[in-house]
């Protein structure tokens, strides 16, 4: 599927702007650990929608040309190549704050593919299919393959969405439901309306990726201007949303177990990964749980234990 000019151009002009000084020293400690394999990192998530650095985790995605040049150890390569991506800590000092990252790993080529319509999961696709700023790229190529790969989830993510959508929708309507049921499929804290209103961070990032990528659609959009809104019309038959939502829910169930093997995973990749687990479920969630100092010694039994706790308590869905 060819990929719009124009939406490739759209996404060149949200995803390129100089890294905040914050976050700057959190690359330069990123591009010395894996110096070797890096090939580009990304900024997205929360603390890039409200811009302050300081506050929570600055999400960052390493790419890397190979799992086994960016570790020292054989073991955290084979667990990055079997289930990427591998998540790590960081923090530095910046002007008498603290900085902190929860940096992930995953190679370009799985990049490409997590982003292509190909892929069953939204893990990849549902996330970089948001504003995302590309901080540092090895070269052009680079700059430019990751700069498709953006354009390539907004048209994989409203390719998967235009079956469960009414037959009439705006891009507010269509990325709402999208973003709802993307963050579903995974085991997430945060509330299901707080999803919904991530559309209401960019609304004219959404509005303009949404009509340049209907561009590309296989399917015959109509698109209608009124009332100040872009409004889209796409019949679609019984049979082919029954597929669509049945896709959606096996989506659900699969990026749940895979959440849970993350989890496990990133005990052995994520230092203090049980105390970062639970204080992340408490932001979001505003439920806290306390931790036996036995446990800390098992963080696989400890993750175990604490996930039904915390699931009893409305942790998590």
């Amino acid at each position: 599927m060819k990929i719009p000019t124009r939406l490739i151009a759209a996404i060149k002009h949200i995803s390129e702007r100089p890294a905040p000084p914050a976050v700057g020293v959190l690359i330069d400690e990123i591009l010395r650990r894996h110096a070797d394999a890096a090939q580009a990192v990304l900024f997205y998530g929360s603390c890039l929608r409200s811009g302050d650095e300081l506050d929570g985790l600055v999400d960052l995605y390493l790419l890397v040309d190979d799992y086994r040049k960016a570790f020292r150890g054989r073991m955290h390569a084979l667990l990055n190549k079997l289930l990427p991506p591998n998540v790590y800590y960081l923090e530095r000092e910046f002007k008498g704050y603290t900085v902190r990252t929860k940096y992930a790993v995953v190679s370009l080529a799985d990049f490409q593919k997590g982003t292509a319509p190909a892929w069953f999961h939204s893990y990849l696709w549902g996330r970089f299919c948001q504003p995302t700023v590309l901080l540092y790229a090895r070269d052009q190529e680079v700059q430019e393959l990751v700069q498709k790969c953006f354009a390539q989830a907004v048209i994989t993510f409203i390719l998967r969405l235009l079956p469960v959508v009414s037959n009439e929708f705006t891009a507010q309507q269509l990325w709402r439901r999208g973003l709802m049921l993307s963050y579903g499929a995974e085991l997430r804290s945060e509330k299901p309306e707080k999803r919904a209103r991530l559309y209401d961070a960019a609304p004219d990032y959404y509005e303009e990726v949404t009509r340049l990528a209907m561009e590309a659609m296989p399917y015959p959009v109509k698109i209608t201007a009124g009332d100040g809104k872009t409004r889209y019309c796409l019949p679609v038959s019984r049979r082919r949303r029954l597929q669509g939502l049945l896709a959606w829910r096996l989506r659900s169930i699969q990026g749940k177990l895979l959440s849970i093997l993350r989890l496990l995973k990133a005990t052995f990749t994520f230092e203090g990964g049980v105390d970062y687990i639970l204080w992340k479920i408490e932001r979001h969630s505003g439920v806290a749980i306390d931790v036996e100092p036995r446990l800390r010694h098992w963080p696989v039994l400890a993750l175990g234990v604490l996930a039904w706790r915390l699931y009893r308590r409305g942790g998590f869905r």
